[in-house]
């Protein structure tokens, strides 16, 4: 689909796309989610463009919000909140189930509900579970309207951490040591399941890292540096997700590159250098979004691991079969080697977040990015593809 498709009456002045801005969510990255979102609906082209923002709270709830990308920073070390938006505490947005009608509706309790208007593209900036893990998606798919960003395999694959790496395994992707305790596995013996990651630490050493399979922004991670620390660990990561991850410790330097999809294909931004942040024991959620912590952009490579690096990222991109956007995450082994370490199908995108400065270092403006992620979810259609 294309900005040329759009109905509309001849005798009318030409409609201009509506895009939904999707954002907060269920999750325990719903205040990052809001803060990227305020970036984007900055960013958007209001000639080009209606604009229509929709937030999710954290109970679930669909509703219309406040156009304010003002209120939607960081403030005194919080994020802020959907509920902080909406402008009604009852009622919500419903998005249409049929293919043939993208009318979005808001209801409100004793009230007959009112249509909003149709909507062309969903540009969704949630992140974690209920929105950045195929399930959002595969309710757009159902409705019909073409979103930013991964379809539904790429997203799920994206958001769990140990398919992740066996899809990148497969494809011939180096990843690093770890061992991965399902849900099943702790309830059924706890001694067992303990065992199994004592028994890898044994065999790769310590520290390790502890974190929930199915999260981002670096949320319940938590870096072991030996045995005492192990079940607070645990308790932590399981506290985001019942399914956990643990990985092997890997010395090197920390190598973030940015994939976009043009026209013609993705290609790769030049890629940024996550320095160990001095405060911090490495570069967790406080490092990340509370203080700031600057990467290093471009990141101080050889023109060979530059030139290596965007074609790894590129290629984890397609063994994901992501669309839109990525940010993928390597280590730069000491041997000289990249190790990637995870992909993100919806990196943030506040204006601090390492995935817009790479783009902005090779030559895309933040507006810029935005439209380039807006045309391709237009020309690209729902469904099987």
């Amino acid at each position: 689909m294309s900005t040329e498709n759009l109905s509309q009456n001849p005798e009318q002045p030409p409609r201009k796309p509506r895009v939904a801005v999707v954002f907060g969510g269920r999750s325990s990255e719903h205040g990052i989610s809001v803060v990227t979102a305020g970036a984007v609906l900055g960013a958007i082209d209001r000639t080009k463009y209606d604009v229509l923002p929709i937030g999710i709270t954290r109970e679930g709830r669909w509703a219309l919000t406040a156009d304010a990308p003002e209120r939607m920073a960081i403030t005194d070390r919080r994020t802020p909140d959907v509920d902080q938006l909406t402008e009604s505490s009852e009622g919500g947005v419903v998005l249409p189930l049929d293919p043939g009608n993208r009318e979005v509706v808001v209801s409100e309790p004793g009230s007959v509900p009112k249509a909003l208007g149709e909507v062309d593209v969903v540009f969704p900036v949630l992140h974690g579970p209920y929105g950045e893990d195929g399930t959002l998606q595969g309710l757009l798919e159902l409705s019909g309207v073409p979103y930013v960003g991964a379809g539904v395999l790429a997203s799920a694959v994206g958001q769990d951490k140990e398919y992740m790496k066996r899809v990148f395994t497969s494809f011939g992707l180096k990843v690093g040591p770890y061992v991965v305790i399902r849900p099943r596995e702790w309830e059924r013996e706890e001694s067992a399941a303990r065992k199994k990651i004592v028994d890898f630490a044994g065999e790769h050493g310590w520290p390790l890292f502890v974190k929930p399979a199915r999260a981002g922004s670096s949320i319940g991670i938590t870096k072991v540096d030996d045995l005492a620390g192990l079940d607070e660990a645990i308790a932590e990561a399981q506290r985001h997700d019942p399914k956990i991850l643990v990985e092997a410790g890997l010395r090197g330097r920390e190598i973030e590159c940015g994939v976009l999809e043009f026209e013609d294909g993705p290609r790769a931004s030049v890629p940024s250098e996550i320095p160990p942040p001095d405060a911090h024991a490495y570069y967790d959620f406080e490092a990340k979004y509370i203080d700031s912590t600057p990467g290093i952009v471009p990141a101080p490579l050889t023109p060979e691991e530059t030139a290596e690096v965007q074609k790894l990222a590129v290629d984890a991109f397609e063994a994901a079969s992501c669309e839109g956007l990525v940010r993928a995450d390597f280590f730069l082994t000491e041997d000289g080697e990249f190790v990637i370490n995870e992909i993100n199908t919806m990196p943030g995108m506040t204006p601090i977040s390492m995935y817009p400065q790479m783009w902005q270092a090779s030559g895309v403006s933040y507006p810029e990015l935005v439209e380039l992620l807006i045309q391709a979810a237009l020309r690209r259609s729902t469904g099987l593809r």
